[in-house]
């Protein structure tokens, strides 16, 4: 008989069906024995009468546990007084195909590291499988997008011979005879090649990789990273225009086919935002901050902003222009990458931005400098025109004016699904002190 998810279930009321899935409960009343059993769509009760012979203990029949995965072929029957959807299963057959141990090592009171160190059983919770059906969906719905603005899709290396960034935050490995080798920070150096190939318009999927120590709620070693690049546009203006109608295009997208579940599982409303998003340059920020009454953390970057203070811009966001979203622009070159273009009427400031959502930073974006000469002296004055020859070697020969950002795939289900801790929306989560499992 064909396996049938549990959620079409109350599609076949009185029929005999055959289901597969987990036991996540098991209760014993007289000679009733009740199951939950959950697939991947949902969960049924399965009510099994104990054969007196057993119930007498004549017959030493394996207990059901938790964990066992079951093969199950019974009667689906209409009863009111279950709370699963008013059904169960009278089963005629319960096959277990993978057998549990008994005892579980993780419950509902288990501590976050717990849950990580079992983080397969921890998964098998529905709540937890629908941030990764969203998650799915948030890249199904930026591809769709891509498509339909011509854009290729790129699978840079992710072993390189210099950093990405910067010398810092590397993971360095010995690659055969010629020493040194690099993780990807980024794909930006490669993003950058294929705008001077022609490619024009390019996007990426993938893994990057940062040797940061910290711990806080928002940072990974590991991550997914989603990066764009566009060619031939006027200034930063254009970049953040086109990602602003691109996340509206995804939370659209979202909005139409897990605003229920979403809402019902984490509290939470997927809200499709008003375009365009406010603009704040970074003196601009300030100036809110100041009125506002807002003290910067001591360890603050001279001219950045801290954590605390990018939740107060939120707030005045909220407030003021009825957003969930903000673009902080005009970054000081000396917190941003070589390559980022400057004013020429202001070189200390670039033509950035980072795109904030809910008080957390989920993209950084720039125009990106295509003149040899002028990103050939920026790279001597950060001190890297030798080891990032290579990637200036890609404007030798024309490169049109282009730009681009980057965005953290776990920050942004982070935001979209309201989750404490970017470990919640990662599979499997890197960081300092996790390689495992």
């Amino acid at each position: 008989m064909q396996r049938l998810p549990i959620a079409t279930a109350k599609r076949s009321v009185g029929d005999t069906v055959r289901i597969c899935g987990f036991i996540e409960t098991v209760r014993k009343h007289k000679r009733m024995e009740f199951l939950v059993v959950a697939d991947r769509s949902g969960r049924i009760q399965v009510a099994r009468e104990i054969p007196a012979e057993e119930a007498a203990g004549e017959v030493h029949a394996r207990a059901f546990a938790p964990g066992d995965a079951v093969d199950i072929t019974g009667r689906v029957v209409a009863n009111i007084t279950v709370a699963l959807d008013g059904l169960e299963l009278v089963p005629d057959s319960i096959t277990v195909a993978g057998p549990a141990q008994h005892g579980l090592p993780i419950n509902e009171m288990s501590g976050r590291e717990a849950l990580l160190d079992w983080r397969y059983l921890a998964l098998r919770e529905p709540r937890n499988r629908l941030v990764f059906e969203v998650a799915t969906a948030v890249e199904h719905a930026m591809r769709l997008h891509w498509h339909e603005q011509d854009f290729l899709e790129l699978h840079s290396p992710k072993l390189m011979h210099s950093a990405s960034e910067s010398g810092a935050e590397t993971f360095s490995l010995e690659y055969f005879h010629l020493g040194h080798a690099y993780l990807a920070q980024s794909p930006q150096f490669y993003k950058q090649m294929a705008i001077s190939a022609g490619f024009e318009r390019v996007f990426e999927i993938g893994p990057v990789f940062r040797a940061e120590a910290s711990f806080t709620s928002r940072h990974a070693t590991e991550f997914t990273s989603v990066d764009v690049e566009l060619a031939w546009i006027e200034s930063h203006e254009d970049v953040m225009s086109w990602e602003e109608r691109w996340i509206a295009f995804v939370l659209q997208h979202l909005h139409s086919r897990y605003s229920e579940a979403v809402q019902r599982e984490f509290n939470t409303a997927i809200r499709v935002p008003s375009l365009p998003f406010p603009r704040l340059t970074m003196e601009e920020a300030h100036q809110v901050l100041s009125r506002r009454n807002y003290a910067m953390a001591a360890n603050t970057r001279r001219g950045d902003i801290d954590p605390g203070g990018l939740h107060e811009l939120a707030q005045y966001v909220e407030e003021t222009f009825g957003s969930e979203f903000y673009f902080l622009t005009d970054y000081p070159s000396s917190l941003r990458p070589f390559y980022h273009m400057r004013y020429a009427e202001a070189p200390h400031l670039t033509r950035s931005f980072d795109l904030m959502w809910k008080g957390i930073e989920i993209t950084t974006g720039a125009q990106r400098e295509h003149r040899y000469a002028v990103l050939q002296e920026q790279a001597q004055k950060a001190g890297l025109s030798h080891s990032v020859q290579y990637y200036l070697d890609f404007f030798k020969y024309g490169c049109p004016p282009h730009g681009g950002f980057g965005l953290g795939l776990g920050r942004f289900v982070m935001c979209l699904l309201q989750l404490e801790n970017i470990r919640d929306a990662t599979f499997l989560f890197r960081g300092p002190r996790r390689l495992t499992p």
